[in-house]
């Protein structure tokens, strides 16, 4: 990179030593002839001078950062010259320049090589482009492998020696073949480009981030051998772990703490690998070693054909009994109806001549044997035809709760006057409205039902008279 800079320097101070013989040229052409002819050859020389250094044939990887650097200094020229129509001959060569660019031209023409002269000492801006830039190439030179993959397999090599335990035991931020992993070993060993990338890329880690890979570090042989002394048998605490760190510091990797130290202990004793265990010999012949194992023995045709005949005659006697029951409850369904209906009055009572329609509570039967009957609560002040407080508790119902009307049709209406509705069949009923009432309706007051049952014989009595007398 050094030469690379010094050979830009270079070119740049040959480009100024050919601008100030341009300049040395055209003073002396102005000096010999003077004429307007002159001053335009002059000025399409200077016009032609800045593109051939621009365009320099020199062998630099970064052309782009020198013509950079060519612009930063015309800009710095022109700003002091005024050099806005420094470019103007170039872009239109075909037209005559005015007497004021003519002058502007041949006052450039004497302050040009200042400006050139300054591009020699762009040195430490380059530099630090580069720096900032740095970090970048880094990370891309790397490829695949990260800054903590490289400080995993330095650690896990230098506690392992063996590039195969690494493989298996260390988990890197992707897949790596054993042959990478080669590879990248040898590669950090013996290439001094790719050493010294994964070098600083692994210095610009974050503390925790190398205390967090240092903690993942392999076991090694002889920390194992260590631990193993310990007796399976025993419940070793933190304590045993300090004080086998404080005796053999130079053993054990310095990022283990106690902790760390118990549970590889525990992992030890899991798999058998303490001095005092031994790991027991592999059954051989036909013994199942695992489940996988004894998945492959199972002859699934055995499985099918396998019956448990005790078990299927229990299932059967068990089945057989349960229908008896069924059967015997359906033929006891009917007696048992016979004696609910009898008890509630489900069945429709024996009305007299005198019985219009029964109101049927759970525990009491309203008998309606007027066209008008008023329902509520009782009161010493107030009597009423049907008190609702001897079927259950009526404090929610209002003293006079509704009337039951039966018009000379043969309709029976019921009208709520209380407070709260009267459900007739789910439908609420609110104050001040009525509602006509079938046979079997179910008449809900305040928590409290009734089915409300009409003598259909003595009705149909009723309007046929009614009919009668419509016809007279």
């Amino acid at each position: 990179m050094e030469k690379e800079m010094q050979g830009g320097v270079a070119a740049v101070a040959g480009g100024a030593t050919v601008g100030s013989t341009t300049t040395q040229s055209r003073s002396e052409d102005e000096e010999s002839a003077g004429g307007k002819d002159i001053k335009r050859t002059a000025a399409q020389a200077f016009s032609g001078g800045v593109p051939k250094r621009r365009s320099s044939s020199r062998s630099i990887k970064r052309k782009k950062f020198d013509d950079e650097l060519v612009e930063s200094s015309l800009a710095k020229s022109s700003s002091r010259v005024k050099g806005a129509p420094l470019m103007e001959p170039a872009r239109c060569s075909g037209s005559e320049p005015s007497s004021t660019e003519k002058k502007k031209v041949s006052k450039s023409s004497t302050t040009l090589a200042p400006p050139l002269t300054m591009m020699v000492t762009p040195p430490p801006i380059t530099k630090r482009v580069k720096k900032s830039k740095q970090p970048l190439q880094i990370t891309k030179d790397l490829g695949r492998w990260k800054p903590t993959d490289d400080l995993l397999l330095i650690n896990a090599v230098l506690q392992t020696t063996d590039l195969t335990s690494v493989h298996l035991g260390v988990k890197f931020s992707c897949r790596f073949t054993l042959r990478e992993i080669q590879e990248r070993w040898y590669a950090l060993l013996y290439d001094p480009v790719i050493s010294k990338l994964a070098w600083q890329a692994m210095r610009q880690l974050h503390p925790e981030a190398i205390a967090a890979i240092q903690s993942k570090a392999l076991f090694s042989q002889a920390e194992e051998a260590l631990l193993s002394k310990i007796s399976s048998n025993s419940q070793p605490k933190l304590e045993v772990f300090q004080d086998l760190l404080n005796k053999h510091p130079g053993i054990f990797y310095p990022s283990r703490t106690p902790k760390s130290l118990m549970v590889h202990w525990q992992l030890l004793k899991q798999y058998y690998l303490l001095e005092d265990q031994s790991v027991q010999p592999l059954p051989k012949g036909d013994q199942v070693l695992n489940f996988s194992d004894a998945e492959q023995l199972v002859d699934e045709a055995k499985l099918k054909d396998s019956r448990d005949e005790v078990l299927e005659h229990e299932l059967m006697i068990s089945d057989r009994h349960q229908k008896r029951e069924i059967r015997q409850l359906e033929q006891e369904l009917p007696r048992w109806q016979v004696l609910v209906d009898s008890i509630t009055g489900m069945n429709s009572p024996d009305f007299d001549n005198q019985t219009l329609a029964a109101l049927r509570g759970r525990m009491v039967r309203y008998l309606m044997r007027s066209r008008e009957i008023t329902l509520g609560r009782a009161t010493k002040d107030k009597q009423i035809d049907v008190d609702l407080s001897l079927e259950g508790p009526a404090w929610k119902i209002s003293r006079k709760q509704g009337i039951i009307k039966l018009k000379n049709n043969g309709d029976f209406f019921i009208a709520n006057e209380g407070r709260r509705p009267i459900y007739i069949d789910g439908r609420p009923v609110l104050s001040g409205n009525k509602w006509k009432l079938n046979n079997n309706s179910v008449v809900e007051i305040a928590s409290l039902r009734f089915v409300f049952l009409i003598n259909q014989e003595l009705i149909s009595l009723i309007k046929a008279e009614a009919a009668k007398m419509t016809q007279q």
